[in-house]
């Protein structure tokens, strides 16, 4: 392949570089010119233009990914059509995507110009998901290198071992002191858990800690489970403490007490009848993943774990720190100010009202962005910001008085997530966290704001804090600093949801009643609140 400035007479059949116009046309990059467009380009006046030429061995992207991609395919993972030299691979199941990183690692050395990319090793995985992606750098490749990468595949690369529904027992210890809801929310979240796999709980016992009483609850639940789960209501400390000696007394096994995960450390496994028993950490009592999770999502995917494969699991096994752990892994800092700064989000266009805009209408005769900015005046937080973009002077002049400083969104059109960046950007570093209230929820009050700003506080600001009504989602939701790096990444009319979701930290629900949900998208949503368009 010849890349660069190509004169046009020998422009046929080359591949645009960039996206061209002509005329009226646009013709994009990757396109291949055809004798119409060359004629097209001339009568413009353009003499040249930057395109790669393909020899006569070269494969072009689609060509090359393609080939590439036969060879990687196999059973239980779905491959689409090449498209601009990417080839992607889906899970057909749910299961445990497993992967040959030496093989990965032979295929990409072949050539630069040839990757092959995929999720870690062991990585649960949904059905529908991305798996993998090949993906050719250049717009072609010589044959004779994608047959050298052709080559290196010997074997299955990847593969998804799909989860298989078991059957789960569940045993719970009990100690004076520990709350019946502790045990209760236990055993939703490992409900949840096992759902992913499609399995479920047969029956759950909540014996007293001690050995002769849980191996009691195991012998009772071995002959109607696939599998054990032993929670116990003391975190385990010795190889002969509770759940290992009560699994010994049952007639069962101990593989091994501990793994080199964290957290997940005082994780037990071992077998009866056959059938694996996990002690589970105190840690997998949250829905965060950690050790348990690794070891749980490969016995549901039908492979064996072992001493020695737990012993392999310590790269990789310094996990995200789970707040609510009794003893985390390292102690708080000094204890500060917590400094909660607010963001009004009103710089949207309000596409769907017509020609008005939605946060100037009235509301008991005052305008609903002054409503609402008013209410987080008087919040308990240290400051605010009002995002502005769409009519930014008049929005600006109903918030006057309020105290509410300005940021300027000037690329509010590309979506919601350009406003949170700017009021992100905007605030000081004191601020411990954000508080991102939308500019068009009437019914939220100061006092609906301190609740979300007395649990984020009490949590120690390193939580979400969201606004809900009835267990459903809503606004305002607080984000902690260490979040705002996320924010800065999204892109196009993306909101916080996107952030909260990705599980980097825990989540605390303030039910808010309804104003929570209470929006005004639309006219008829406007009026129904109460508002009038001016």
């Amino acid at each position: 392949m010849k890349f660069g400035p190509l004169a046009i007479k020998d422009a046929e059949g080359a591949v645009l570089a960039h996206s061209t116009l002509a005329g009226g046309t646009r013709l994009r990059k990757a396109h291949r010119l055809t004798a119409e467009d060359v004629a097209l380009l001339r009568a413009e006046g353009v003499s040249t233009v930057i395109a790669a030429k393909l020899e006569p061995d070269d494969l072009d992207e689609d060509q090359a990914a393609e080939r590439l991609a036969k060879r990687l395919a196999v059973d239980g993972i779905a491959v689409r059509p090449p498209s601009t030299g990417r080839v992607n691979f889906y899970a057909e199941k749910a299961g445990l995507f497993i992967v040959d990183k030496e093989a990965v690692d032979r295929l990409n050395a072949v050539d630069p110009a040839i990757t092959l990319a995929t999720l870690p090793d062991y990585s649960p995985v949904t059905e529908g998901q991305m798996v993998a992606t090949v993906k050719i750098i250049p717009f072609a490749v010589p044959a004779r290198r994608v047959s050298e990468a052709v080559d290196e595949i010997r074997e299955d690369v990847f593969r998804v071992a799909p989860f298989r529904p078991h059957s789960v027992g569940v045993v719970q210890t009990a100690l004076p002191g520990l709350k019946d809801s502790v045990l209760d929310k236990t055993a939703r979240i490992t409900g949840e858990r096992l759902a992913r796999s499609g399995s479920h709980v047969t029956r759950e016992l909540r014996p007293a800690h001690e050995a002769d009483a849980v191996a009691r609850a195991i012998t009772a639940l071995k002959d109607e489970s696939d599998m054990l789960l032993v929670f116990g209501a003391s975190a385990v400390c010795d190889a002969d403490d509770v759940i290992p000696a009560a699994i010994h007394k049952a007639g069962g096994t101990v593989e091994r007490v501990g793994m080199p995960v964290d957290p997940g450390n005082l994780l037990v496994i071992g077998t009866i009848d056959g059938k694996p028993v996990i002690g589970a950490p105190g840690c997998a009592r949250s829905p965060k993943t950690n050790g348990f999770d690794w070891v749980l999502d490969r016995l549901m995917a039908g492979i064996a774990v072992l001493s020695s494969d737990i012993a392999g699991m310590g790269v990789g096994g310094l996990l995200a720190e789970i707040p609510t752990r009794p003893q985390p892994r390292e102690g708080k800092a000094p204890s500060r100010e917590l400094a909660v700064w607010g963001v009004l989000l009103a710089a949207g266009q309000s596409r769907r009202m017509g020609a008005h805009n939605k946060l100037l209408a009235s509301f008991d005769d005052v305008p609903l962005v002054r409503r609402t900015g008013a209410e987080l005046a008087k919040a308990h937080i240290k400051g605010a910001v009002a995002v502005l973009g769409h009519e930014a002077e008049r929005v600006k002049t109903a918030l006057d008085g309020l105290g509410l400083g300005v940021a300027i969104n000037g690329a509010y059109q590309e979506g919601l997530s350009t406003s949170l960046k700017t009021g992100i950007s905007a605030l000081p570093e004191e601020a411990s966290g954000a508080l991102i209230m939308l500019a068009d929820m009437p019914q939220i009050g100061s006092e609906d704001l301190n609740r979300l700003v007395d649990a984020f506080v009490k949590a120690g600001g390193n939580s979400v804090v969201r606004a809900t009504h009835n267990g459903k989602r809503g606004n305002p939701v607080i984000l902690p600093r260490v979040l705002f790096a996320e924010v800065a990444r999204l892109e196009g009319d993306t909101g916080a949801r996107h952030v909260v979701e990705q599980g980097l930290v825990s989540v605390i629900d303030v039910e808010t009643g309804a104003a929570a949900h209470i929006d005004v998208d639309t006219p008829e949503a406007l009026e129904k609140a109460g508002g009038v368009l001016n």
